[in-house]
């Protein structure tokens, strides 16, 4: 064996482990703008300890996973400079999540503080992708990290509105379709399958933010709130029928496929 081929034969445990020190730096970067934003946070809504532990507790649950995930490579150096705004929105996220562990927290101040934080994070969803495209840095992995971020943040945005405005329970749907959309997946493996890229799917995700960030801002009557939250539920769920449906006759096309 030359020494080229014994340099190459550990070569994708090293490249792991080169990405993945690499993540950590990025992820121990990432701590300062989540410091900032919690400790503001804090400050500004009078929170307990216990928020900031939250926090935290939040984001070494996302480092651990983004570890866990991490290709062996990725088309850049560490994360990269999408995944790097990604993951600068999942500081603004994480806090905003961890605001369902403080009961009582949304007064109005707290609930423009909220929507303050959550606005940008969902503003700069087309950013990362962008950024990937033009360093031709896009993977698969990155794709993942995006959309479980704005997954995470729509699902904590439901809960917020849930608890602090009269309407009931059932705007959580909202956030956690998607959530009942990937179990179905786990349980049935005709749901499981890949689904084409789609601006149907892409302009919901936008009604819903939007609408979630409206009905959080105390700015209209609970009536109006309710017809906004229920529109884009009505949407979102239309939209997963639309997938359901394609999805089945995928699976449906492989068995005729695979019996002939």
């Amino acid at each position: 064996m030359t020494s080229t081929q014994q340099t190459r034969s550990p070569s994708g445990r090293r490249s792991r482990s080169a990405v993945a020190r690499s993540a950590l730096g990025d992820l121990g970067l990432a701590l300062l703008p989540l410091g900032i934003v919690t400790t503001a946070t804090s400050r500004v809504l009078d929170l307990p300890a216990t928020y900031a532990a939250v926090c935290v507790v939040l984001y070494l649950g996302l480092g651990a996973l983004i570890l866990r995930f991490l290709p062996a490579r990725l088309p850049g150096p560490g994360l990269g400079a999408a995944n790097r705004v990604t993951l600068g929105r999942a500081t603004l996220a994480l806090p905003v999540a961890a605001l369902l562990a403080v009961p009582g927290v949304l007064t109005p101040v707290g609930a423009w503080w909220a929507v303050l934080l959550a606005a940008p994070a969902l503003a700069l969803d087309g950013v990362d992708g962008r950024i990937a495209r033009a360093t031709g840095t896009v993977s698969p992995f990155g794709g993942r990290l995006d959309m479980e971020i704005d997954a995470f943040l729509i699902l904590a945005l439901s809960g917020l509105v849930w608890t602090s405005t009269p309407l009931g329970p059932w705007v959580v749907s909202i956030g956690g379709l998607r959530y009942l959309f990937a179990a179905a997946g786990a349980l049935w493996p005709r749901l499981d399958g890949p689904l084409p890229p789609s601006r149907r799917r892409q302009a919901i995700c936008v009604v819903q933010s939007v609408s979630l960030l409206v009905c959080l801002a105390p700015v209209l009557p609970p009536i109006a709130d309710a017809m906004i939250a229920a529109v884009a539920l009505l949407t979102l769920l239309y939209s997963f029928a639309v997938d359901v449906a394609w999805l089945a006759r995928q699976s449906a096309t492989a068995r005729e496929g695979a019996a002939r």
